[in-house]
């Protein structure tokens, strides 16, 4: 460590001055030895990673440009390995096999396959309670037979899941419902393993039917269960395959989203299959919906724009169980929230939870970051837009994108610059920005991850909504959409107790006697809430 040259101590200034001549003559040495060094680059399985390339898609782009093309432009977030090499053939060109000679999918690079399947035995590790499930009932294959065609998120913890079902009988063919969610290394696993699954991050529109339309449409396979998140799958085997639709044995969904349109469809008199409404069951309302976004809102919003909570004026639209833990992370972060409600109860909680409820007209000029969590349309519109401070945030934590009107934005007075992945700087005439993460789609799962033990609670209640399901004898469920058993939910909540060591108490027999209730449960009524 060099010494100041200014003031020596008396009597040790020569002294001073040359260990400081020694110390830069060997640190110009070190230097001129470093940068005599050969270069490497470092290698990943056969694949060589060139640190040096950035997309070269820079400057502004026209907002005339379409939903297809954008989709195009994305690149990978951290979440998820990318060749960059390859992103501008779409994988519906390629030609590719697995290692067993099978071409019975549609992903971005089967060679990543090996990663990703590092990344399953991750998140196995965090979801001991399906893994248990897999295991207790393989050998009986509750889903011999089932022929699965699903339509989630593509991630190391659905694949859990997918895997389990395969596991227990079924067959699977997988799309995804989200066109950013997908982990392209993860998909490749799966395709590895034999599962026809079509999908990769940054498809466009096109892409996102097509891979449906190809999970569905197989000569000499019919689906006979649906697992969907959203509801799009579910309606576009009812609209293209109504003769499949009318064979399908049971309908799995799990976002209000999809919820809504099933309730839709039941109340029109066209639902003609059994239905189970696992959103809102205990096990995915409480802990999904709450607990999972109460940490990845964070993970998103930091991953994509690096900002800074503290002091930040926050506005978020609805306050179900997902705008619940988005405000509770946001509010432990020292944020000012605010809260925008239509039900007086959702809003008496939220007052009482020491957030001020308003309309968003009222704050929208001075507020830092907007976040829609409501399962509506146009909850932000382009007048919102336009009002909108410079550099404000702009995202959606709900299912579907409908919630912010980023249709409106596509037009020729106003500038898209893409930024980062899935960040878009939408420039306005007079220079004001507004920044829009994931085009308005789902933030946590398009811009960054989610907690895995959470996502393994919600894995293992769809596995038993659809063993129940399928196995029910005819007439137990009727052409309806019904909530998962009480009993059902307990038993998801009792697999994952052993991670914590947690210890139940037992009732005893008087007390049993006394609540009325079988020792062994369900403890709840049906109307409970929790």
């Amino acid at each position: 460590m060099s010494m100041p040259d200014a003031m020596p101590l008396p009597g040790v200034g020569e002294e001073l001055k040359q260990a400081k001549e020694i110390e830069d003559a060997e640190k110009y040495s070190f230097m001129a030895t470093v940068t005599k060094a050969p270069k490497k680059q470092i290698q990943f399985a056969d694949d060589m990673q060139e640190f040096t390339k950035f997309p070269t898609k820079t400057g502004r782009r026209s907002l005339s440009r379409s939903i297809s093309q954008s989709s195009t432009d994305s690149y990978s977030s951290a979440a998820s390995y990318t060749d960059s090499s390859d992103d501008e053939v779409s994988p519906r060109e390629k030609q590719q096999t697995n290692s067993k000679g099978s071409s019975n999918f549609c992903v971005k690079n089967i060679k990543q396959a090996e990663f990703g399947r590092r990344e399953i035995e991750i998140a196995e590790q965090d979801m001991s309670a399906l893994i248990s499930l897999r295991k207790r009932a393989q050998g009986e294959k509750p889903l011999a037979g089932a022929k699965i065609v699903g339509c989630t998120h593509i991630t190391a913890q659905t694949a859990v899941l997918i895997e389990t079902l395969c596991a227990l009988g079924a067959q699977c063919r997988w799309s995804a419902c989200n066109i950013y969610s997908t982990q392209n290394e993860v998909a490749a696993a799966l395709a590895e393993a034999g599962v026809a699954v079509f999908a990769w991050k940054g498809e466009s529109e096109d892409d996102f039917w097509w891979c449906i339309d190809r999970c569905v449409n197989m000569d000499g396979w019919q689906a006979n269960m649906i697992l969907d998140d959203g509801g799009d799958l579910t309606h576009w085997v009812y609209k293209k395959y109504p003769n499949v639709f009318k064979k399908i044995r049971g309908i799995v969904e799990e976002s209000v989203t999809g919820v809504h349109r099933l309730y839709q469809l039941s109340k029109a008199g066209k639902l003609c299959v059994p239905a189970m409404n696992v959103n809102d069951s205990v096990t995915k309302q409480k802990f999904d919906n709450l607990y999972c976004c109460r940490e990845s809102i964070l993970d998103g919003l930091k991953r994509t724009t690096d900002v800074m909570f503290g002091g930040k004026q926050v506005v978020v639209c609805g306050y179900g169980e997902v705008g619940k833990g988005c405000c509770a992370a946001l509010k432990a972060l020292g944020a000012i929230v605010y809260i925008t409600e239509i039900d007086p109860i959702c809003a008496l909680q939220a007052c009482m939870d020491g957030f001020r409820v308003v309309k968003l007209n009222e704050v929208i000029r001075q507020v830092d970051v907007v976040i829609t969590c409501t399962g509506n349309k146009n909850v932000v519109t382009r007048e919102h837009l336009d009002r909108m401070k410079n550099s404000c945030i702009v995202c959606n934590m709900g299912h579907s994108n409908t919630e912010i009107d980023v249709t409106s934005l596509r037009t020729p007075e106003l500038t898209w610059e893409r930024v980062r992945s899935q960040v878009d700087h939408v420039i306005w005439p007079d220079g004001k920005r507004v920044v829009l993460l994931a085009e308005g789609r789902l933030l946590n799962l398009s811009c960054s991850t989610v907690p895995t033990f959470v996502l393994s609670i919600t894995a293992t209640t769809q596995a038993l909504a659809l063993i129940e399901l399928y196995n029910a004898p005819e007439g137990r469920y009727k052409q309806d959409v019904y909530l998962l058993p009480k009993k059902m939910d307990e038993y998801v909540a009792s697999l994952h107790l052993p991670s914590f060591d947690a210890h139940l108490t037992e009732l005893t027999d008087d007390q049993a006697k006394y609540l009325g209730l079988n020792k062994n449960g369900p403890f709840k009524p049906n109307y409970y809430s929790y």
